[in-house]
């Protein structure tokens, strides 16, 4: 469960986020490419050469539902119900194999590599927190 403090750090750190969301998203795809080579076979017909366009438009597509899951932190499932939508059913994914876990470790290292000093341990939990409670209203519709 987010805190109210939880959610006052997700939202001052998104605000640095914003701007810079293409390329934090590809560098996170990238990350889960190269450290998780697993990931690939998700994304068959994917150029996941570094730098590539799919990497980055879907790189922006990942921070751009997280953004409105940063907007919408008292109403998670509403504000990402067509993205769950989507993965369940059109996509097919299957829940076991569903990388958000994956991706989400990267993503928390891209963050702390470009935040430095402003990605605190408490920045990290609420991260963490957030991320998780994502992943779960991800998979909510294969229940």
């Amino acid at each position: 469960m987010l805190t109210a403090d939880d959610k006052k750090l997700i939202q001052q750190v998104w605000e640095k986020v914003f701007s810079h969301q293409d390329d934090l998203g590809a560098e996170a795809l990238e990350r889960m490419f190269i450290t998780y080579p697993q990931t690939k076979t998700y994304f068959p017909h994917f150029d996941l050469h570094h730098g590539s366009d799919q990497i980055r438009s879907h790189g922006k597509k990942v921070v751009s539902a997280l953004g409105s899951a940063v907007k919408s932190l008292d109403n998670l499932s509403q504000a990402l119900s067509e993205l769950s939508n989507l993965h369940a059913y059109n996509l097919r994914v299957d829940p076991t194999h569903f990388a958000l876990q994956l991706l989400s470790q990267c993503f928390q290292v891209v963050l702390a590599v470009h935040l430095g000093n402003d990605y605190t341990p408490e920045v990290h939990a609420a991260f963490d927190k957030f991320m998780s409670a994502v992943a779960a209203v991800l998979a909510e519709k294969y229940r």
